[in-house]
Parts: C-alpha cells; structure tokens; sequence
C-alpha cells in the first residue's frame, strides 16, 4: 500500500485481560515478534466499545493513543464520523461482557449484530475492506452462514477463529499436506460453547491439510458424563489416540504419588474428570474425529491423528504458555495479531475462512447434541469443501 492502512476496532467491552485488550493493545502497542519488538505497519484510528464498565480501559488507551478516537456507533467507528466507509480493516471483538445465555447455555454474544452493522456501512459506502471475526461466527448457525455467504458475495476477505491453529506446537510440526488420514482426536479443556470451538479449532486445522482436503462432516453425535465412559470403554474413538493426545500434555493431573508414572488408569480418571464431554464425528470421506474435555485432567489441547498407509500416530500440542503467564502475556495472541496484519496489508486472508465456518456449525450440532440427551446430529449443512493453504501459519519461533 502507498499509505499506512488505517484501523477501525469494534469490541463487546475493552478490560484488562479481555480479548479486546490482547487484540486491540497489540495494534496500539506492538509486540514481541521474531526477536525484537514489532509495531504493525498500520494505525488504529477508531474504537467502538458497546459496554463500557468499571473495569473499562479503553478510555485510558483512548488518551494515550490521539490518533485512535472512540465513536458511539459502529457505524461512525467505520466511517470516522463522516457518511462513507474511511478505513481499511475492522475487527470485530465479540468476546466477554455481560450477555445472556438461552437454555443451551450458550452465550449470546452480538457478533452476527455487530457483522451485519458493519455491512451496511460496507454497502452504503460502495465498497468494503478486510474483516476478522475473533473466534467462531455466531451461536447461531443460520446467522453463521450468512456472515460467510456476505463476505463471499461483497468480495471482501475475511478471517475469522482463535490463536490455537496459530500458537507454538510442541513438537513444532504440521500435518504433511496431502497424507491420508483416517481418524483424528483432540483432548483438551474447558466449557462447552467456548473452549470446544478451541479444542475443534485444533483437529480442523491439522485434518483439513489430508489427501483431498477437506469435504465437510455429515453427523455428530455428543456423549457426556457415563454416556462418554461408556463410548470411551467400547471405543467409539480410539484410545490409542487418546493416549497419544494425553501423552502430549504439560498439565497432567498427577493421578498417584511420584513421577515415573503419573498417567491415570480408567478408574483414576474418572476420579479426576467429573463432567467429561466428547464431540464424535464422520467426515464426508469416512474420516472420523473427535472432540473431547477432561476438566481437571489437563489444561492444555493435545492432537493425535492416524496418518499414511500404515496407520502411523502423528501427535502434537497446541502450546499455551502455563500460568500465570496465559492470562497475563498470552503471547498466543502475538501470531493471531500478525496474521491479522498479514491480512489487512496484503488483502488476501492468510488462512480459509472456511475452517471457522465449519467449526462453528460443529460447535453448534455439538451444543444440540447434548441439549437432545447425545442423540445423533445429521449435518448436511455442513458440507463445506476447501483446501488448506500450503504453506503452515503456526508460530515457529
């Protein structure tokens, strides 16, 4: 570009330790990248924050930085207070804040509202700019799919997701791109409408760089509590798999005095996990992949997959850094910002949105499988077909 790229920032609420604060404070005050401290080639000029509370500080960020202005609408963020679109990329930050949850217990964050907002203004102004959406889409999936369906219509690129297809690994390896793969398990952590997505973020990014790409999953099915014990028992998903994946974790639940041995038996488990969660689910290929969370078991989102001819075990984590440094750093955030960039300064998106588009549909058949006691989810509307990029976006170095 001839001229820096100019900012706009739309968030739910700006605290410290908000997505907002990791995201945004990345752009006003750089951070650490390939070992020196990286300020973006680009200026945050707007800010909308739709709730403003005690704990705010994006009025702080507001007086410290006065080329960034605050505006009460999004619409004005995007347009700088005038009548036409006048910056080059948004973000939209629906993450935290005070937002109802319906009888799915999902959160109702206003990311589809906040979307369609920001159209309009794209609409109105005769044109449009590059966009990331932080995290999945939208608890709903109908509205999902026309965030997706908008931004291929108005031609505009688009990005969307968490940092986990982009932080460290350990080991720090990639799927082969090509290889045949026939089944696939994550385990990881966390609450159900939240950390799934995380833990469905970290198979879809390894599985959809197998031979033929990626085709779209055609049912799921969820089991929880004894309905997971049981399925795990008959190996609905292999334990071999699961094993590999837990083998990869640095937070492992110390199940017996000492250290030589410290992986849990069945019964040790289910002493430890008291609400595990498993999303089960078939690829249109015949792949199959699961999700599971073992809160208090481990902290952490582990990969294994059975990949080539023979079967082989290709393992990996999705490295976050251990507390307190997750929370208070979240260097994790430092490769999600700088995809970002590489987005709004090239105008070409450095991953498939596609891969959120998929992943937030399973999360919601995931939601509806356990509000239906794990019955069994058809998901034709799922049949989203893409193809990797070849070249790796995770965080090297």
């Amino acid at each position: 570009m001839d001229k820096r790229p100019k900012i706009a920032a739309i968030a739910t609420i700006y605290h410290k330790y908000s997505h907002a604060q990791h995201i945004v404070d990345r752009f006003l005050e750089g951070y650490g990248w390939h070992s020196r401290h990286h300020y973006p080639e680009m200026d945050l000029v707007s800010l909308y924050v739709e709730q403003v509370k005690e704990n705010d500080i994006s009025k702080d960020r507001l007086e410290r930085f006065p080329t960034m202005k605050g505006y009460p609408t999004i619409a004005e963020a995007l347009t700088c207070g005038g009548d036409k679109l006048a910056v080059d990329g948004v973000l939209l930050i629906g993450e935290h804040g005070e937002y109802p949850s319906n009888e799915k217990g999902q959160r109702l964050y206003p990311r589809y509202e906040h979307f369609k907002q920001m159209a309009e203004v794209f609409e109105q102004s005769g044109r449009s700019v590059p966009v990331f959406n932080d995290k999945h889409l939208s608890w709903n999936w109908e509205w999902a799919r026309e965030m997706y369906d908008i931004s291929q219509e108005m031609n505009f690129p688009f990005m969307a997701g968490s940092s986990l297809p982009v932080t460290w690994r350990t080991p720090s390896i990639d799927m082969p791109l090509g290889i045949p793969v026939s089944e696939a398990v994550c385990v990881g952590y966390g609450g159900v409408d939240s950390y799934d997505f995380h833990a469905l973020e970290t198979l879809q990014c390894m599985v959809e760089r197998r031979n033929g790409g990626e085709c779209g999953v055609k049912w799921l099915q969820a089991y929880r509590g004894d309905t997971f014990w049981n399925a795990h028992h008959e190996q609905v998903w292999s334990r071999e798999l699961f094993e590999s994946a837990l083998c990869r974790s640095h937070t492992l639940t110390p199940s017996r005095p000492g250290f030589n041995n410290s992986y849990p038996t069945l019964d040790e488990m289910k002493e430890i996990v008291k609400d595990p969660i498993a999303y089960h689910y078939e690829h249109q290929d015949g792949l199959k992949s699961t999700m599971i969370l073992m809160n208090g078991l481990v902290q952490d989102f582990n990969f294994a997959a059975y990949v080539g001819t023979d079967s082989e075990i290709l393992s990996t984590q999705m490295y976050l850094p251990m507390p307190p440094a997750r929370t208070t750093l979240a260097n994790f955030f430092s490769p999600l910002v700088n995809n970002i960039e590489q987005m709004f300064l090239t105008g070409k998106a450095t991953y498939p949105a596609e891969r959120t588009l998929l992943t937030t549909g399973l999360v919601a058949a995931g939601v509806d499988s356990l509000f239906e006691d794990g019955s069994k989810q058809e998901t034709p509307h799922l049949d989203i077909s893409y193809q990797s990029t070849p070249e790796s976006t995770f965080w090297r170095t």
